[in-house]
């Protein structure tokens, strides 16, 4: 299917997308927020635009498009199972004689390498015509399952890394403004200060919120990914039974 090529394959294009629309993001609540809380979502400090929450904003974003990719794997799977590969009729019983006219049908399918149910039946068919043996293809199948299982976990491993980064982002917000804050306050031309506490506690503040939305902002990714991990791998699992009860168990050697 050329849908999930493209998003395979254009992945960092998704990426540059993707840091576009958190910059977006950040655009937007800068000149849509009041004062108070742009300060807080965004650390309007001296180091701005380069502070740590900015980059939290971009780091989401690019995990977000990270699951926009997957959800077109995982809907592209799916449609794999409605493209009827194999007879459907549980009457139909196949014999070595009858898989040539499906392999030449699965052969002229553009999903053949790239989705899970025609590799499976790519693999199951020539197996078969190999060995003559269903026991064979059963095992093949089996162990074509668990390295698609495995094969699906690695295209996660960006989305970990990034569920992970962007509360380490928030930590280092947080400890870079107790710093600021600290060093604030002991600063001989601020000692006197009727408003230093008032100052050093909204630093303190705005470094602490920063944490806080980074862990929402985790929160989110995780619960996003362990939904969209689920359903690839259900269709995963609904591509084995398929390939089980179409393929596998209607198979017949004449004796």
């Amino acid at each position: 299917m050329e849908e999930l090529k493209s998003f395979e394959s254009w992945r960092p294009w998704v990426a540059v997308v993707s840091v576009a629309a958190g910059v977006g993001i950040i655009l937007i609540l800068y000149y849509t927020l009041s004062d108070d809380w742009a300060h807080t979502l965004l650390d309007r400090g001296h180091t701005y635009p380069f502070s740590v929450q900015n980059g939290m904003w971009i780091a989401f974003a690019m995990g977000l498009g990270e699951i926009a990719v997957r959800i077109a794997s995982a809907r592209a799977e799916m449609r794999q199972l409605r493209k009827s590969y194999l007879p459907e009729d549980p009457r139909v019983i196949l014999q070595a004689d009858d898989l040539p006219d499906i392999y030449k049908q699965l052969k002229g399918s553009a999903d053949r390498n790239r989705c899970f149910l025609p590799r499976l039946i790519d693999r199951c068919i020539l197996q078969f015509q190999a060995s003559l043996s269903t026991a064979q293809s059963a095992s093949l199948m089996n162990t074509s399952v668990e390295m698609f299982l495995h094969e699906v976990d690695l295209r996660y491993n960006m989305i970990r890394y990034i569920c992970w980064v962007i509360p380490s982002l928030g930590f280092i917000g947080t400890v870079v403004g107790i710093g600021r804050a600290l060093e604030f306050a002991g600063a001989p031309e601020h000692v006197a200060d009727p408003n230093l506490l008032t100052t050093v506690t909204g630093m303190l503040a705005v470094s602490f919120n920063g944490t806080f939305l980074a862990l929402v902002m985790a929160s989110v990714l995780v619960l996003l990914q362990n939904i969209i991990q689920s359903k690839e791998e259900h269709a995963l699992n609904l591509a084995g039974q398929y390939c089980l009860d179409n393929l596998i168990n209607r198979l017949y050697v004449a004796k």
